[in-house]
């Protein structure tokens, strides 16, 4: 069970895209309306599609072939129906879908952080780069992610980006519970059972880590509060400009 919990913090990367529609919101027509229906349709075809893609792997693989195929099991299943071919069409077909999905989220992220830099709330070089902030926010979030990826593994980085992902699900909606709830009128129930969900999983996937490989739990103490002392350093600073 505790490794079924913790599986659950890694399942949720699966599912984060649809953050990238809500910070399209502004393209969207109708955003009050489109975005919500946005979201959920497009979480119900991933869950269609990725339930299929379950069967079908476990139908053509043992457990220990899935654990030993590790990050490849998908074209490793494909390989008993279609041989060499299957395998290296469904490589093709997993690699162009990493590039798309990593494209969405570094524009995704970069025009969060260009929103947060003009409202202050994080620091901002130029570096001596020309072109307005998005582009230098795109550039920040691709160095940023070329330095994970030299460092860490596949696995090591997809535990980082749960433990990260977590905790701003949490501090999201403790925030929207504590000072929006009422102005867009969001159901407090909701909210809660949200963040003790996430504060479970959370919990769980931390423990396992612990057992398993403490190195991820160091990068992301050693992030986190690197994150949180910067912010205060910085919003200080700033409001000692404006006084």
């Amino acid at each position: 069970m505790t490794g079924f919990i913790a599986a659950i913090a890694l399942a949720i990367l699966a599912y984060k895209g649809f953050t990238t529609i809500s910070n399209s919101g502004s393209e969207i027509v109708d955003p009050h309306r489109n975005v919500g229906r946005a979201i959920i349709i497009s979480i119900t075809i991933c869950v269609i599609i990725y339930f299929l893609v379950a069967i079908a792997v476990a139908n053509n693989l043992s457990i220990s072939e899935i654990i030993s195929a590790k990050d490849y099991a998908l074209a490793q299943a494909s390989k008993p129906i279609f041989g060499n071919y299957g395998l290296w069409f469904t490589v093709g077909l997993a690699i162009i879908a990493t590039i798309s999905g990593v494209i969405a989220s570094v524009f995704a992220v970069s025009r969060i952080l260009a929103m947060l830099t003009e409202m202050k709330l994080v620091p901002h070089s130029y570096f001596g780069m020309p072109g307005d902030i998005q582009k230098h926010t795109l550039v920040y979030t691709v160095v940023i992610a070329i330095f994970f990826t030299i460092f860490f593994d596949l696995s090591r980085i997809a535990s980082l980006g749960a433990i990260f992902y977590l905790i701003m699900d949490i501090t999201i909606h403790w925030g929207v519970f504590r000072h929006l709830r009422k102005e867009i009128k969001a159901n407090a129930i909701i909210l809660l059972t949200a963040i003790i969900l996430d504060v479970v999983i959370l919990t769980v996937f931390l423990i396992v880590k612990a057992e398993q490989d403490f190195i991820v739990i160091y990068a992301a103490l050693l992030a986190i509060l690197f994150i949180v002392v910067g912010e205060k350093i910085f919003l200080k600073n700033f409001r000692n400009e404006i006084e």
